[in-house]
C-alpha cells in the first residue's frame, strides 16, 4: 500500500511539472516578444512604471527588459507587475 501512494505521488508531481513547462513555454511563444507595461513597488511605494521594448526575462526575482523610453537595458528587483500588449 504504502508503495503504490509513494508511485502515485511520483506520477502527480511529474504529470503536474509537464502540464506547467507546456504552459510555459505556450505563453513565452505567445507573449514573450510583445512590448510589456512594467510597474514595480517596494514597500507599499512605486518605484518604476514603464514600457518594455520586447520580452522581459524573470530571473531569481529580477525583472530585465530594454526601457522603450530610454532604451536602455534595465534591471529591477521588487514586487512587479508585467501586463503583455495585446496585438
Amino acid at each position: 500500500m504504502k508503495t503504490a501512494l509513494t508511485l502515485f505521488a511520483v506520477a502527480a508531481a511529474l504529470a503536474s511539472s509537464a502540464c506547467t513547462d507546456s504552459k510555459r513555454a505556450r505563453n513565452d511563444a505567445t507573449w514573450t516578444d510583445r512590448p510589456a507595461d512594467v510597474t514595480c513597488w517596494s514597500y507599499g511605494t512605486q518605484t518604476y512604471s514603464g514600457r518594455s521594448t520586447g520580452k522581459v526575462e524573470y530571473d531569481d526575482g529580477r525583472l530585465s527588459f530594454v526601457d522603450a523610453a530610454t532604451g536602455r537595458y534595465t534591471t529591477i528587483d521588487g514586487e512587479c507587475r508585467v501586463v503583455y500588449q495585446a496585438r
